[in-house]
């Protein structure tokens, strides 16, 4: 792997880190807003699997392997394996009569 997909790669992990991290912190500001904040070991545990979440990221970058695959690559979207359709073009017979090739 080149240096450059290393560092975009370390990028992205903060960028994920950085957006989980927000998502608590809204997520906190609101129920404590409501009267309803969590205790400190929820907050805790929060972090404890944003913490594990930038370290699957970081060893699946350093192995190479995707990190979570929500489409599967199937081949081009047009063309490519997509089975021929059953002799549309030539009918094996045409209002009863054998098709001429």
């Amino acid at each position: 792997m080149s240096l450059s997909g290393i560092l975009l790669g370390l990028i992205n992990i903060a960028i994920v880190v950085v957006i989980l991290l927000l998502i608590g912190a809204i997520a906190l500001w609101l129920l404590s807003f409501l009267g309803w904040a969590p205790p400190a070991n929820i907050q805790k545990l929060y972090i404890a699997i944003v913490a594990l979440i930038a370290l699957y990221m970081i060893v699946a970058l350093i192995f190479g392997i995707a990190t979570i695959r929500v489409i599967q690559y199937k081949g081009p979207m047009i063309g490519g394996n997509i089975p021929p359709a059953p002799s549309i073009m030539k009918p094996e017979s045409y209002h009863g009569q054998e098709a001429k090739a």
